[in-house]
């Protein structure tokens, strides 16, 4: 817990500096493959301090954490196993730091029913959006709608952080601080649970 308390300062540490915009899109395109820390504290910092900037701030984000996506996705599709099936050194550092083996798996299950859902659940959600990109990889599903379900997913998100920071200014981080996650999966529920719904009907 220290550690990811000191990776959590050194990151906030981010806002006040000149480099702040390529920090965030270093730290969301690190943590779509392997950093543990969502790049949310440090674009909710930077939108707080210049709010005028929240919407270019947002789309850096996004930017970073859809390339982050491309390389776990890459990770994946050609690092994760050898060719006798094994997994590869890269992939037990991952399930000893990372992620465990379980998680991976269960992951892997998810991707034979839901494809889209389970991304976009990914990327909007609170969830480690890492094992997903490298899932997506490991299991080939189909790259376009990948893509396409995390630019939806990470675009809301990480959109909707700044548009609310851009509106309401500092008085609305600690309700996103607070609250924000448990929308966030509230409103994907919801969403998912409709389609599901419409098309049953249907």
């Amino acid at each position: 817990m220290n550690i990811v308390k000191r990776l959590y300062d050194w990151m906030l540490s981010w806002g006040n500096s000149r480099w702040g915009a390529l920090a965030l899109f270093l730290f969301a395109l690190a943590e779509s493959s392997f950093f543990p820390i969502p790049p949310d504290v440090l674009l909710i910092a930077l939108c707080l301090g210049v709010t005028s900037r929240s919407f270019r701030y947002g789309a850096i984000c996004l930017t970073g954490s859809i390339v982050g996506a491309m390389i776990g996705y890459a990770i994946g599709f050609f690092c994760w196993q050898n060719t006798a099936g094994e997994y590869t050194a890269l992939a037990n550092w991952f399930f000893a730091h990372v992620f465990s083996l379980e998680s991976f798996l269960s992951v892997g299950e998810l991707y034979d029913k839901y494809n889209f859902w389970i991304v976009f659940t990914a990327g909007f959600t609170p969830l480690p959006y890492k094992i997903f990109t490298i899932t997506g990889g490991l299991f080939h599903i189909n790259f376009a709608m990948f893509i396409f379900a995390s630019i939806i997913s990470r675009g809301l998100r990480f959109m909707l952080i700044a548009a609310l920071i851009w509106k309401f200014g500092a008085p609305i981080k600690t309700f996103i601080d607070k609250y924000f996650n448990l929308l966030a999966i509230a409103f994907t529920v919801l969403l998912i649970g409709s389609f599901f719904l419409v098309g049953k009907f249907l």
